[in-house]
């Protein structure tokens, strides 16, 4: 008896386990199909939202011609097109980058140049005795001019106006003839 008793009682024990088994697995049934009614009325509401709302065929397609418009279309440009005008372009710039480089090659060329011939110069100690000179020459052509003018000054019967009568031109030392205006 106490055998069988105890049988009864681990088999009454496993069932207990078993129903606390299926308690937690009903429960969890029961709120996924709670979860999925929800959802489904969910759908249902957006079904009848996307009815009341739906766009209408020719609607749509009008709306696509306008986006795909054959003529807008055939405006582009196309790839191969493009691909060789972005590579003449790039030639291009290659192009002018080799001609700035040598221009700036032929500047650096003037520059030495210039810089060579800036040394063959005179410098500053060289012009002292060369202005010394050149005063000197122009206190005798001063001298020279105030000697001429008492002289011309002396023998006119009236005052007037002395011009120089001997120019030159600047560039080529020709002697120029200057007329006197009339009064």
């Amino acid at each position: 008896d106490e055998e069988l008793l105890k049988r009864i009682q681990a088999t009454v024990m496993q069932m207990q386990g078993d129903y606390e088994k299926l308690s937690s697995v009903t429960g969890n049934l029961l709120d996924d199909c709670h979860q999925r009614q929800n959802d489904i009325k969910a759908l249902f509401q957006s079904l009848e939202r996307l009815e009341k709302e739906k766009v209408d065929k020719e609607d749509l397609t009008l709306a696509i011609d306008v986006k795909a418009d054959k003529a807008a279309l055939a405006g582009k440009v196309p790839r191969t097109q493009f691909e060789a005008n972005m590579e003449r372009l790039h030639e291009t710039m290659e192009e002018m980058l080799s001609r700035v480089t040598g221009q700036e090659r032929g500047w650096q060329q003037l520059q030495q140049q210039l810089s060579e011939e800036m040394g063959s110069k005179l410098d500053r100690l060289e012009l002292g005795p060369f202005q010394q000179q050149l005063e000197e020459r122009w206190k005798n052509i001063l001298e020279q001019l105030k000697g001429e003018s008492q002289a011309e000054a002396d023998d006119a019967a009236a005052i007037r106006k002395q011009l120089l009568a001997h120019f030159h031109c600047l560039s080529c030392d020709r002697p120029l003839n200057m007329l006197v205006p009339g009064p």
